[in-house]
């Protein structure tokens, strides 16, 4: 592979400015400029592991991680640390299961005040009366 920083961004999904972000974050490597003379000439060159690499990124984001931790992550990848990617792993399961918790109850929350505001057509609703400051 031989992209621009275009095409490995749209190979993974990305804009530009993210692939710079990255890098500025030292989670991606900035290759040096292509040498010579006319077109293309200057132009960073970016190959399979740097898709692979930023996919990595996108996939971890997904799943929680933040860019510190992915960081971490990348590190770990080259020392094979597999006991301290499990502890990653669950930390960020504990930090899910926290979110998730208060996503249930604000859940729970509001389709209590659908019922009340369903019970009754008189008065104010009381979705509207539990957001008012």
């Amino acid at each position: 592979m031989n992209l621009t920083i275009g095409k490995l961004a749209a190979a993974g999904g990305v804009g530009v400015e993210t692939v710079r972000y990255y890098q500025r974050r030292n989670l991606l490597s900035v290759p040096a400029r292509s040498g010579g003379d006319g077109w293309g000439a200057g132009v960073r060159r970016y190959d399979g592991d740097d898709v692979r690499r930023l996919k990595f990124i996108r996939s971890a984001q997904a799943a929680g991680f933040t860019l510190d931790e992915i960081g971490e992550l990348l590190a770990l990848e080259a020392s094979d640390d597999r006991a301290r990617v499990r502890s990653l792993a669950h930390q960020r399961i504990a930090v899910l299961d926290e979110k998730i918790a208060q996503m249930a109850e604000a859940r729970a929350a509001l389709a209590r005040l659908a019922e009340q505001c369903a019970a009754s057509d008189k008065g104010p609703c009381p979705i509207l009366a539990a957001f008012e400051p």
